[in-house]
């Protein structure tokens, strides 16, 4: 099994039926309360992509700064996505606990990150994201994910749906996608 080296996660092992796939051992993510997860670089063929490599670990390495106050920064958003589900399929009991939270912060007791995803977005600005994928309470089939372009800042939070910005996943410009296009480099 082949092995790749990052500067801030350690090693990573391919993955024995995706080629591109590389997966790293559990890292504690601070955004979750140091909750252990497996980070898998996406898309990652370094003898086809040389800077793959240093620009997932740049945006790893932002993302890992961020702690439990930027989540809160971000519960918004995720509470947001919640609504706008229970609204689509109207009110079932078995939602209730959803429905009656007071404060968006609690959104996070009904989310549990499952896996991390740095990969290459494939169209326009080939920047690097970093995807959090999450089971949620409201959503059981998609889950929910969250989305920082180079690690830094949100630029989606939807199901997940492979598409790593609204722009690719609707087929418009950069600067329609709400998020993405507030992206400060």
């Amino acid at each position: 099994m082949k092995e790749i080296q990052s500067r801030i996660i350690g090693k990573l092992k391919q993955d024995e039926e995706i080629e591109d796939w590389w997966e790293s051992e559990p890292v504690e993510i601070p955004f979750f309360e140091n909750r252990k997860l497996t980070i898998t670089f996406s898309g990652c063929l370094p003898e086809e992509d040389a800077r793959f490599l240093e620009e997932a670990d740049m945006a790893i390495e932002e993302f890992l700064k961020k702690g439990k106050s930027e989540r809160a920064s971000v519960s918004s958003l995720v509470y947001k996505n919640c609504m706008d589900f229970l609204h689509a399929i109207g009110y079932e009991e078995e939602d209730k606990a959803l429905w009656d939270i007071k404060d968006e912060n609690e959104i996070w007791n009904f989310v549990d990150p499952s896996e991390i995803y740095v990969s290459r977005r494939s169209y326009k600005k080939h920047d690097m994201y970093v995807q959090i994928c999450c089971e949620c309470k409201w959503e059981p089939e998609h889950g929910v994910q969250i989305v920082f372009r180079q690690g830094k800042q949100v630029t989606r939070v939807s199901g997940q749906d492979g598409h790593l910005t609204e722009a690719d996943a609707y087929g418009k410009p950069d600067e329609e996608d709400e998020l993405l296009s507030k992206f400060n480099v």
